[in-house]
């Protein structure tokens, strides 16, 4: 079940009971795996590939960039594997 406060952006890839709570907002190049809970104000950007039945608590933050001085710009990602659970503010 997808909120209809959540932003889902139309080409990211979600697959069937996955739920997305309010105010999630959830990027182009985003895959979702089955029976995954994304909680409220979850931002799930490019590069994105989430497992299935995982569980991402509020205030969490996907696949940016990162927070390293030697970050130059390249392209980011994030893997999660099926049954993972992610806490509350994790980025």
């Amino acid at each position: 079940m997808i909120q209809p406060l959540a932003y889902i952006h139309p080409q990211a890839k979600i697959a069937d009971n996955v739920v997305v709570e309010p105010f999630a907002v959830i990027h182009k190049d985003v895959e979702i795996g089955e029976g995954t809970w994304i909680g409220s104000n979850v931002v799930i950007m490019d590069g994105a590939r989430i497992g299935k039945n995982c569980r991402i608590f509020p205030g969490s933050v996907i696949s940016g960039v990162p927070q390293d001085l030697k970050f130059a710009g390249e392209i980011t990602t994030a893997e999660i594997g099926d049954n993972t659970t992610i806490r509350e503010c994790v980025t």
